[in-house]
């Protein structure tokens, strides 16, 4: 099967042909998406502020929790998404925002697991005070914001 027929397969398949037609699907969709990236990306930015030294250590117990959160909030941005995807999958796949930004999921995805092998544990705790803790939010923080950006820019080329 050719890409081209994949989409094609993909646009047919009756949930995703059900999305636009029923009133107010495709923008609760949406808007599910949109409320999936804020529970990421704030909880997301608020561990890496921590790791940054720029909140205290009164936040520290509630870093696992954040971790969580933002777990879920991707599993409802990344499931609203393929759903929004779907529609005109050929259309995204040639948009160069929308390549740019899974090219930067992908890369911040790596970072989150790079942060958590490097640390020895699944919890982020053990990169307080590290450089590698630093590094990783650091970089967690501009692929977020770079991913949200790229997201934006779809809808304009």
């Amino acid at each position: 099967m050719q890409l081209s027929e994949a989409f094609q397969w993909i646009e047919a398949l009756s949930l995703v042909r059900m999305i636009v037609p029923v009133p107010g699907l495709y923008p609760a969709i949406s808007a599910l998406h949109i409320l999936g990236i804020a529970l990421l990306v704030g909880c997301i930015a608020t561990v890496d502020l921590r790791l940054l030294g720029v909140f205290s250590a009164k936040l520290d117990e509630a870093l696992p929790g954040l971790v969580r959160v933002a777990l879920v909030g991707f599993a409802v941005a990344a499931t609203t998404g393929l759903l929004l995807v779907s529609v005109r999958i050929a259309n995204y796949a040639s948009n160069p925002a929308f390549l740019t930004k899974m090219a930067i999921l992908l890369i911040a995805g790596t970072n989150a697991l790079v942060l958590r092998l490097g640390a020895g544990s699944a919890d982020v705790r053990h990169g307080l005070g590290t450089s590698h803790g630093r590094l990783a939010a650091g970089l967690s923080l501009a692929l977020w914001t770079s991913a949200v950006f790229s997201g934006r820019w779809i809808a304009f080329i």
